[in-house]
């Protein structure tokens, strides 16, 4: 992402950072002080919640705390790394170790950089901007075949005919124009797309991939949903 100015990204729109800390005081601190600066912010106070947070809205650049309940900091890297979608996010680690080899873990399984607490505001916002720099850009328009998705100005087209997408079926149908082609459990999908702490029995996901090839599929058109049984769901090329 090519950081045009503090807190603005290319196009004019702000630069999106999600920031993932249990901490509430360091959380607030961090947030006001970003939000200051110009950014838009994103919240995440758990592992879990941080992956469900990137799959509905991939950010330009991602805080993450070192030492979060239930899935760590590192675990949250490492995960984030193995998709192709996010393989070049920017993560800044956040870290109460100061020791080098510590750091160096944190480096190895994919942190761009880190910060040790007590956070400086000052250093925190130069690490940001230097790595806003070196970003390569995030894509805005998803493509596949002949289905095409402005994530900017929040539209999607099949052959140039627009897509009623609920909100539901957009975060779907984003998720995987970002991860085409790989297969998704009912599971992965609840986690990834849908908020952490809503329930949502599985059959929920069913229901959402039979509204989105009903608005995907037009006369004439092959389904792009592949349905892989006893396994899940893939963005595919079309069968008639």
């Amino acid at each position: 992402m090519t950081d045009t100015g503090e807190g603005t990204a290319g196009g004019g729109r702000r630069t999106y950072v999600l920031v993932v800390e249990d901490d509430d005081a360091l959380l607030m601190l961090v947030r006001y002080n970003l939000e200051k600066m110009g950014y838009e912010v994103g919240v995440a106070e758990d592992g879990h919640q941080a992956l469900a947070r990137v799959a509905e809205r991939r950010p330009d650049l991602m805080i993450l705390d070192w030492m979060l309940p239930g899935l760590s900091g590192l675990d949250v890297c490492r995960r984030l790394r193995e998709q192709e979608a996010t393989r070049a996010l920017p993560i800044l680690m956040l870290t109460a170790r100061a020791g080098e080899a510590d750091n160096i873990r944190g480096l190895d399984v994919g942190a761009d950089d880190y910060v040790v607490k007590p956070v400086s505001i000052e250093a925190l916002q130069a690490r940001i901007r230097a790595l806003l720099r070196r970003a390569p850009p995030l894509e805005q328009v998803l493509r596949f075949g002949d289905v095409t998705m402005d994530t900017v100005a929040h539209r999607a087209e099949r052959n140039g005919r627009a897509l009623a997408l609920g909100p539901t079926e957009y975060r779907i149908l984003e998720f995987f124009l970002r991860n085409p082609r790989q297969v998704f459990s009912r599971e992965d999908l609840l986690q990834r797309v849908w908020e952490r702490g809503v329930h949502v029995e599985l059959r929920t996901v069913d229901v959402h991939i039979r509204r989105l090839r009903l608005i995907l599929n037009g006369p004439g058109e092959g389904d792009i949903v592949r349905t892989v049984r006893a396994a899940g769901y893939a963005l595919d090329d079309p069968r008639p």
